[in-house]
């Protein structure tokens, strides 16, 4: 989730208004894929990630990403939904749940209902402490 964090702060200041997330994909203790927040419009760090490992095999993978994933659709699509349905990603390890009332649980319960392993709160200390300014609330 370090990782994560780290991936997170290249976001910035070019994804505001969107928080600065920061994602990393994991096969067999190993980094495959990094993504964090674009700009307005352009992919959220899970879909960034996602796309660095388009056309790989891979089938069991960890993905560590420092907020919840969003579950509405605003200038791009969920990024819940598009986890949910993809049959690579079997965990996922979101470190702050996200307070926005338009997801706030949401995200997790989509990537939980499709059959996805979701922990929360890995290095949430540390990541609000970066994250906390930029969420809605």
């Amino acid at each position: 989730m370090l990782a994560a964090l780290v991936e997170s702060r290249k976001a910035l200041p070019e994804c505001l208004p969107n928080p600065p997330v920061g994602c990393v994909i994991v096969d067999k203790e190993e980094i495959v894929a990094q993504g964090y927040t674009q700009p307005p419009g352009k992919h959220h760090a899970e879909i960034h990630a996602l796309n660095h490992i388009q056309g790989k095999a891979f089938n069991c993978l960890k993905m560590y990403v420092t907020l919840e994933p969003c579950s509405f659709y605003g200038r791009t699509p969920a990024c819940a939904l598009t986890i949910a349905e993809d049959p690579r990603v079997h965990e996922i390890y979101v470190s702050v749940v996200d307070p926005d009332p338009r997801n706030n649980g949401q995200g997790l319960e989509i990537i939980r209902k499709a059959g996805k392993t979701v922990y929360v709160g890995l290095c949430a200390d540390e990541v609000n402490a970066f994250l906390r300014q930029y969420l809605l609330k």
